[in-house]
């Protein structure tokens, strides 16, 4: 874990050292990742079952099998305890009542030359969501990558999901069942990038490709970019928290673990302008990690990717944050909003003590599929926007066209396109 304080002569080095670490996997996985997409165009459903029994350890009886059933789906979800039922029902309401209020309205307008301009919005025909398995099963994604798509009104949505030894955690098949996923496939990996992108005789191909998964996924949906849309390159997860003096340095710490636990190469930062909570946190991290589950990961993510920072003043907290531009950013300082009103980049903030990251994860109703890596310079979460598209028209009278008609003529004719230019001269009165 890396300390630093802004006030050390050798603060501007060290902090751009700690930009410049790579947490991202070293092994070069592009060609693995190219020969698997080559065989699921080349062999269809053939090499979607080899590469089950390979890498997945069970054997389908024929590619049928690799489709979850319907009925299954509804059992997971009547199976689900109450309790656990009744919190799929509460993040699932919440995530699609912030997704609708985000539906954009469709644009018309006439302008002064008497064109009417407009721009129309329409969903995507069909979709496909990766779901991670591995170390975790995350119905969270499920609800997160799902609903959005649903209200966004997309036609078809399909969802691959990793079954190793043809097993799936039944709360991820309840959590798509609740959010009206009825098409899914036991299909993990590159493999199942593939299977989306370009289609098999048994998994017809989608539009777009969203959904976090591991290192071969990442760089499937980078081979496949192009033929489909993608969301985003997910990298390991990561969370800077803005925390004074008079925040609680259990919670502090419990929210710094919440994400290191995730992955050992995650990040969890600190930021604050008092040394002795920054003590307290760092003490606090190690009595959390004798008690967590996860602690192996946690640990290793917070000895190799951790820093605590010590700031004079909140400007340069500001100043640090937009530098890190980080997924989550948690603000437990007294005045949250204003200092909030100085960040540009975040994926996702949180404002306030009282408002851990974990709850934005699960039930707030933001999602949760942010950019990391520093990307939320320029990138932003997941939204209803990324299962629609924009499509401008115009419609133009004679008198309109009259108008400014001329002035296209000269602009084509001074790029040397003679076609663009007569195409618009011929309308032209006179």
């Amino acid at each position: 874990m890396m300390r630093l304080d802004t006030a050390d002569p050798g603060f501007e080095a060290a902090f751009a050292a700690l930009l410049d670490t790579a947490r991202e996997t070293t092994a070069r996985v592009d060609a693995a990742v190219a020969a698997v997409i080559a065989a699921v165009r080349a062999r269809g459903d053939a090499a979607l079952l080899d590469c089950t029994r390979e890498w997945d350890g069970w054997s389908p009886a024929d590619a049928a099998a690799l489709r979850v059933p319907e009925a299954e789906l509804a059992a997971a979800l009547e199976a689900t305890p109450p309790a656990l039922r009744a919190a799929l029902d509460l993040a699932a309401a919440r995530i699609e009542a912030f997704h609708a209020a985000q539906k954009p309205a469709d644009l018309e307008t006439t302008d002064s030359a008497g064109l009417r301009l407009g721009m129309r919005w329409t969903a995507l025909d069909a979709v496909g969501l990766y779901v991670p398995g591995g170390k975790a099963a995350y119905p969270s994604s499920v609800l997160m990558n799902a609903i959005p798509a649903k209200v966004a009104g997309v036609g078809r949505i399909a969802m691959c999901v990793p079954a190793p030894g043809g097993a799936l955690n039944p709360l991820v098949l309840a959590a798509a069942a609740r959010a009206g996923v009825t098409e899914v496939y036991r299909i993990g990996g590159a493999q199942a990038v593939a299977a989306l992108a370009w289609g098999t005789a048994t998994v017809a191909p989608v539009d777009r490709i969203v959904g976090p998964g591991n290192a071969y996924v990442a760089e499937a949906k980078r081979q496949v970019f192009g033929r489909v849309g993608i969301d985003s390159i997910a990298g390991p997860s990561e969370v800077v928290v803005i925390a004074d003096g008079a925040s609680d340095p259990e919670h502090v710490a419990i929210d710094l673990m919440a994400q290191a636990e995730h992955d050992e190469a995650a990040q969890s930062i600190l930021v604050t302008d008092s040394a002795a909570l920054a003590d307290a946190v760092v003490a606090a991290v190690d009595r959390a990690l004798a008690a967590l589950p996860r602690a192996a990961i946690a640990g290793e993510s917070w000895r190799r990717h951790g820093a605590v920072i010590l700031v004079r003043d909140w400007e340069e907290a500001a100043d640090l944050a937009n530098r890190l531009a980080p997924e989550h950013l948690q603000l437990m300082v007294e005045e949250p909003r204003a200092l909030f009103g100085r960040i540009r980049h975040a994926g996702a903030a949180f404002l306030g003590r009282w408002c851990p990251e974990a709850l934005g994860d699960y039930v707030a109703g933001p999602n949760h599929v942010l950019p990391t890596g520093r990307t939320a310079r320029f990138a932003s979460g997941l939204s209803v926007f990324d299962f629609l598209k924009r499509t401008t028209w115009i419609e133009a009278d004679r008198a309109g066209l009259a108008a400014i008609g001329p002035a296209a003529v000269a602009l084509a004719e001074a790029e040397g396109l003679q076609a663009h230019a007569r195409s618009v001269a011929m309308r032209l009165p006179g």
